[in-house]
């Protein structure tokens, strides 16, 4: 029998009302196949499910605001964004306001029909401090769509990242499990048991200590790529939770985590044209990218 993320959950009785489940999964404590959870998703019997179980905070609520969205591509199904650093994607506890949902909901008129209203459209998010972009759904049939073909890894995705040290090779696959840091729940790690990752890199430039590289993810596990390069001894430059600090980055007019969403290529759903966008390098970055002469 086929079931929802939100009534499955509800019925194991772990934890708590089908109302509290279903706050969890808006609060993103519930990940599916390593995605955030949606509540009326139908789950299928190889899926893996992953609770956070958290104390869940009140209702939030996301309202429109007039906010730049700087737009690559839109059509009648689907949007491609580029976003800025420093911007939440969806509304949490601590961001309600000023995130790219709400600026997302005003360009849009209001919450399309089949969408959920605190992530409308969202098929994939990029953490507050990195760049660049992002695909958005107008529909929930294109949502689906869209989430299947990251599901199934036909979605290709290419970052550029500035990291601690010289990295002697020139191209290289990390393959290191993605797990909890049983430490620290707030991290992911490199963990044995952890679930599969796997990241290709290749190195465009160097100066100093700093290492350009441009990053293949294949998976999409939560922080995979700060993680994969912090565990190679080549943290993301700025990246405080993975590297420890920020000092070096400031010194270099850098003041978030060094990584850019460059370029995605997706089958599209509806033209069923093989299409891809590139997000032009945030400003903040550039000046890394002169200093490695990689940019003219």
């Amino acid at each position: 029998m086929q079931q929802r993320l939100d009534r499955f959950l509800a019925l194991l009785e772990r934890w708590g009302s089908r109302a509290r489940v279903q706050r969890l999964i808006q609060q993103g404590a519930i990940r599916v196949d390593g995605r955030r959870g949606r509540a009326d998703e139908i789950l299928r019997l190889d899926q893996i499910i992953e609770v956070e179980d958290r104390q869940v905070d009140s209702p939030l609520e996301v309202h429109p605001e007039d906010i730049r969205l700087d737009i690559l591509y839109e059509d009648q199904w689907l949007l491609v964004l580029n976003k800025p650093p420093g911007m939440v994607v969806h509304p949490a506890p601590g961001h309600a306001r000023g995130t790219l949902v709400a600026g997302l909901l005003h360009h849009l008129g209001n919450v399309l029909p089949g969408l959920d209203p605190l992530r409308p459209g969202i098929v994939h998010r990029l953490d507050k401090d990195t760049s660049g972009v992002l695909l958005v759904a107008k529909d929930a049939r294109t949502l689906e769509d869209l989430a299947k073909q990251f599901r199934d890894r036909v979605v290709e995705k290419q970052y550029v990242a500035a990291v601690h040290g010289k990295i002697r090779q020139r191209s290289g696959t990390i393959t290191q499990p993605i797990g909890r840091n049983p430490k620290d729940r707030k991290r992911m790690a490199v963990v044995a048991g952890g679930r599969s990752a796997e990241t290709r890199y290749e190195v465009l430039g160097c100066f100093d200590a700093v290492t350009i590289v441009r990053l293949f993810p294949k998976t999409g596990r939560t922080h995979q790529l700060r993680v994969h390069l912090a565990s190679i001894g080549h943290p993301i430059l700025g990246d405080a939770l993975y590297s420890g600090a920020r000092s070096e980055a400031r010194q270099l007019g850098v003041h978030r985590q060094a990584l850019h969403a460059e370029r995605i290529a997706f089958m599209h759903p509806h033209t069923h044209a093989r299409v891809a966008f590139t997000a032009p390098l945030a400003d903040d970055l550039r000046g890394l990218w002169k200093l490695a002469g990689t940019l003219a």
